[in-house]
């Protein structure tokens, strides 16, 4: 091949791209020592475990229930617990009510937008979906703004078990900044994450693989001193080793103890949680679980009965976990879906007890991070329907978070054309209060 032909293209076809995310595994102390020289901007938190609860949790079956509003808006279970912080919760979520001086509670969160995508997108970047150019998701902004922390050999954003789907996490940065997805379950043991263990092929033959490969590679002499070549080796090599090396028993749920795993439920969800402490544990910069299924247009009720458990297990395990360990004052936990749902129950057929999508009124937590907890911002009305104190716009959250990651709200990002754009919304767009001073420490 000549060397004026040494695309990329060229190389994906060869096969030598393996690992092309793996930038960013360790003991965190160790990382942490690493990380060198201080930011430009003071760094409260190294980590965020974003926990997305796919489909839009409901606000009033979960962290803002009205038991007072009636049938139609309570649907009947009409009961609470209260929290340590005296905030009303549904019973269903019992461990989170006791660790409520761990988390922040956001009742305000709004934006008005009911479409799953949009929504979606809205979200996690804070902009709204107006046909401009495809903004990337927190997630990749805060990989490519910060990259890895030094000294792992895990990417530098991961996705428990399976990529969010709704819009393009990635947006204009494209792939350096796509999120790597584990698929398999951590439920299941071993934990079979795809591309690191293939089914029946062992690590002996693995690496006789490996070293077939190395004796078969077409390029040599003056082509492999070319950047694009030697940064692919490179990049293969950090594969090897997170296949073959240490790192990737960060995956092995199977070495911590069986009270553990039971406490934070041996569910998907619950187990994501603990394979998500794992990996800030080891210096990954930013997790994501997603938690699909949370659409409930019929029957609600009964879908609540199965799903919050599992919820209030998960996240209270992690939160209390990431404390004991000393690692919360460090990770930003954050949790939330698109939307919420519509205060009033539609009864009838064939939605027999559900909601619709609702984006003008939902709620979530923050924790962590340089974020205090114990606190309620934000409140809605009687029935939940609108915003009635401090509303919060996507952007309040996630500037507040970049904040706390020592990233700069003038950032720019490379857009596809090679362009420099804006990455915070232009001066005066949003209608709130702005950044969540009120809980940052």
């Amino acid at each position: 091949m000549p060397t004026d032909a040494l695309t990329r293209r060229a190389l994906l076809g060869h096969g030598l791209a393996t690992g092309a995310l793996l930038l960013a595994g360790g003991p965190l102390a160790r990382l942490l020592a690493a990380e060198g020289a201080e930011p430009a901007r003071p760094r409260h938190a190294l980590s965020v475990i974003q926990v997305w609860l796919w489909g839009g949790l409901s606000h009033l079956d979960s962290f803002d229930p009205k038991p007072g509003a009636g049938r139609d808006y309570h649907g009947g279970a009409g009961k609470v617990i209260t929290a340590r912080n005296g905030a009303e919760l549904s019973p269903l979520l019992p461990r989170l009510a006791a660790l409520s001086d761990h988390y922040a509670l956001l009742r305000g969160l709004t934006h008005g937008n009911n479409g799953h995508e949009t929504a979606s997108y809205l979200v996690q970047t804070g902009r709204p979906a107006d046909g401009g150019p495809s903004y990337p998701g927190f997630g990749a902004v805060v990989t490519h703004a910060l990259g890895a922390i030094p000294g792992c050999k895990l990417p530098a954003g991961i996705t428990l078990v399976r990529n969010q789907g709704r819009f393009d996490e990635a947006g204009f940065l494209g792939s350096p900044a796509r999120p790597y997805a584990t698929g398999g379950d951590p439920a299941k043991d071993p934990f079979l994450v795809d591309g690191l263990v293939a089914d029946g092929v062992d690590e002996d033959r693995q690496r006789l693989r490996r070293e077939l490969l190395g004796r078969i590679d077409r390029f040599g002499g003056a082509q492999a001193q070319q950047p694009l070549v030697q940064a692919l080796a490179a990049n293969r090599s950090a594969a090897d080793e997170l296949i073959l090396g240490p790192a990737g028993r960060a995956f092995a749920l199977d070495e911590e103890a069986a009270e553990v795993r039971e406490r934070y439920g041996r569910t998907t969800f619950g187990q994501s949680c603990l394979a998500a402490r794992r990996l800030v544990e080891r210096g990954v910069r930013y997790v994501t679980i997603n938690s699909p299924g949370w659409d409930h247009h019929k029957q609600i009720t009964q879908a609540m009965n199965k799903r919050l458990p599992d919820l209030d297990a998960g996240v209270a395990a992690l939160l209390q976990d990431l404390g004991e360990r000393g690692l919360l004052d460090r990770t930003i936990v954050w949790v939330t879906g698109e939307f919420g749902r519509t205060p009033q129950i539609q009864w009838e057929a064939p939605w027999n007890g559900g909601r619709g999508h609702y984006g003008k009124a939902f709620s979530g937590l923050l924790a962590g991070g340089g974020f205090a907890g114990g606190k309620v911002v934000g409140a809605t009305d009687a029935t939940g329907s609108t915003v009635s104190e401090r509303p919060i716009a996507p952007w309040d959250v996630i500037g507040s978070m970049a904040e706390r990651l020592g990233i700069d709200p003038a950032l720019t990002l490379p857009g596809a054309d090679g362009a420099a754009l804006p990455w915070a919304p232009p001066a005066g767009a949003l209608k709130t209060p702005g950044l969540l001073r009120e809980i940052m420490t």
